[in-house]
């Protein structure tokens, strides 16, 4: 069955911001189906939130007691808590690069999901992802991953920093419109001071927009982690940071989220 199958009826409408292209899947755990979605299975890159498929790569063959050594540990935290680019670059260099991809794809299942480019082969910020094959990773976590994988994983989520170590604050959409309990792994990616992994002077031609500002807000909302929750964006060339993240949050805020409570400020 496929989330798209999950879904029992038409979602409610989903209203983005102008200029912006959006993609959105929510899925309650407790009900076992989507309760909202809107070009679910539309390719975004995915920025940082390739650091989930990093990290579950990494500790895969690691049983039975997915031990996380203190060296992993330290860099894990940055890269799962804080979305550390030098933390993700020394995986990726050691775990074979696009070859992650691959065996994540495999082992998850996921339908739309690809390496980046041939051509750059170590961005992996171009990693093609949906809001879909998302919501996939997450399900893993929660339901199907090792107890020592998902408390580990989840744990670092769940403490995530307000900023980045590249500096920027990192709690626009799921941080900003609901309350905690939540957890998240956020993405941003072309905004004027980000940091990224081989600065790209030449951009690839391809299918996924690897151009526009990118700004992604993905994780859980509620208590045991209820409702999973992937909000992807592209923004108009040279749209300002400040405008990005205000622009994700008050779109998230407008979501169906089973378990959620509403940040006072309604998400703005």
């Amino acid at each position: 069955m496929t989330l798209r199958d999950q879904l029992p009826g038409p979602s409610a409408a989903v209203v983005t911001p102008a200029g912006v292209t959006a993609g959105i899947a929510v899925f309650d755990r407790r009900a076992g189906q989507l309760v909202q979605q809107f070009n679910a299975d539309h390719q975004f890159r995915t920025a940082s939130v390739v650091k989930l498929l990093i990290v579950l790569d990494l500790l895969w063959d690691r049983g039975p007691a997915y031990d996380v050594p203190p060296a992993d540990r330290t860099r894990l935290e940055l890269m799962l808590r804080s979305s550390d680019d030098d933390a993700a670059s020394y995986y990726w260099d050691h775990l074979g690069g696009a070859a992650i991809v691959d065996r994540m794809v495999e082992r998850l299942g996921l339908t739309h999901t690809a390496g980046p480019p041939a051509t750059h082969p170590g961005f992996w910020g171009y990693v093609a992802i949906t809001p879909s094959d998302t919501v996939r990773i997450y399900q893993y976590l929660l339901d199907s991953a090792p107890a020592s994988v998902r408390e580990f994983v989840m744990g670092e989520l769940h403490l995530a920093t307000r900023n980045g170590t590249d500096g920027f604050d990192q709690y626009f959409g799921i941080a900003s419109a609901f309350d905690p309990p939540f957890s998240i792994k956020q993405g941003w990616s072309g905004f004027l001071g980000a940091s990224g992994y081989r600065k790209d002077r030449a951009k690839p031609e391809s299918l996924v927009d690897l151009v526009n500002e990118a700004l992604h807000t993905t994780g859980t909302v509620g208590p045991d982690d209820r409702t999973i929750v992937a909000v992807y964006t592209l923004h108009p060339s040279g749209t300002p940071y400040e405008q990005a993240y205000a622009d994700v949050t008050r779109l998230t805020a407008t979501l169906t989220v089973p378990g959620a409570v509403r940040a006072r400020n309604g998400g703005q």
